[in-house]
């Protein structure tokens, strides 16, 4: 018997959809299935610990061999929602930003926008757990997934980084995507993709099936409206760019992360 894939996907409510197809699907058997916070998943995949895995795409030049196996991503076009930095001044304002490290997509995405589109130096500062309660003052953070859930009423200012992108690129973005580094076959990845596809399209019973993390949480509005899964021609437009950036500004993965990649 052939051992099963070892797969590891992002852990936040934005990929229950697709975890969802691949759990109700025949290829269940095939997988032997983990959940991790982005960082993580990026370091088993970089560390040959997994097969298929879920990853923060600014991992991928890290890579010496990838293959991006699926039309299906963790995106938006426009607003996200759930990545964001938090603060209680204007931007403008901010002298230090915490960078979460969760997941270095979101943090060079954070020195991208910076740079380019609002042209503000801050000072950045590597996150660890609790940073969130010392955003304050001239102090903001970069929170990214489900722990950003509730924070827009906690603090007066919010910029979506997904929304930001748009505006500065008119292009959408591509936050995690289905990356392997070994030969699949063929078949497996078609069969990988259908599950996908059938978890997407299973959404309203899906929606049943789980909680909203808060009453002001609408679970609808959230996949439907601000995560875009399709990993279409104008995202991959996206991530090339983006990837450039990362390629000339971070080459080795060199920017700090409390918890890896």
């Amino acid at each position: 018997m052939v051992d099963p894939y070892r797969l590891v996907a992002v852990s936040y409510l934005n990929t229950k959809p697709l975890l969802y197809g691949l759990l109700r699907n025949p290829i269940s058997d095939r997988l032997r299935m983990d959940l991790a916070i982005p960082s993580e998943c990026a370091r088993r995949l970089v560390d040959g610990e997994a097969d298929i895995a879920l990853v923060p795409v600014a991992v991928l030049p890290e890579l010496p061999r990838y293959q991006i196996i699926s039309d299906y991503c963790i995106g938006a076009d426009g607003a996200v929602a759930t990545v964001c930095l938090y603060g209680e001044v204007p931007l403008e304002q901010m002298t230090h930003i915490y960078l979460d490290h969760h997941s270095r997509t979101s943090v060079m995405l954070t020195r991208l926008l910076l740079e380019e589109y609002w042209q503000h130096e801050v000072e950045f500062m590597d996150a660890r757990d609790g940073y969130i309660d010392h955003i304050n003052g001239t102090i903001g953070g970069l929170v990214i997934g489900d722990r950003t859930i509730g924070l827009d009423r906690r603090f007066p200012y919010v910029y979506d980084l997904g929304a930001a992108w748009k505006d500065h690129t008119g292009l959408p973005f591509v936050f995690a995507a289905w990356v392997t580094t070994r030969r699949l076959p063929a078949s497996f990845i078609t069969e990988f993709n259908g599950a996908l596809r059938e978890g997407l399209e299973h959404l309203p019973q899906l929606q049943l099936l789980l909680p909203s993390p808060t009453p002001e949480f609408d679970l609808t509005t959230y996949f439907t409206h601000h995560i875009d899964y399709a990993l279409d021609e104008r995202k991959r437009k996206a991530l090339d760019r983006f990837l450039a950036y990362v390629s000339s500004t971070d080459p080795v993965g060199l920017v700090p992360l409390a918890g890896g990649r």
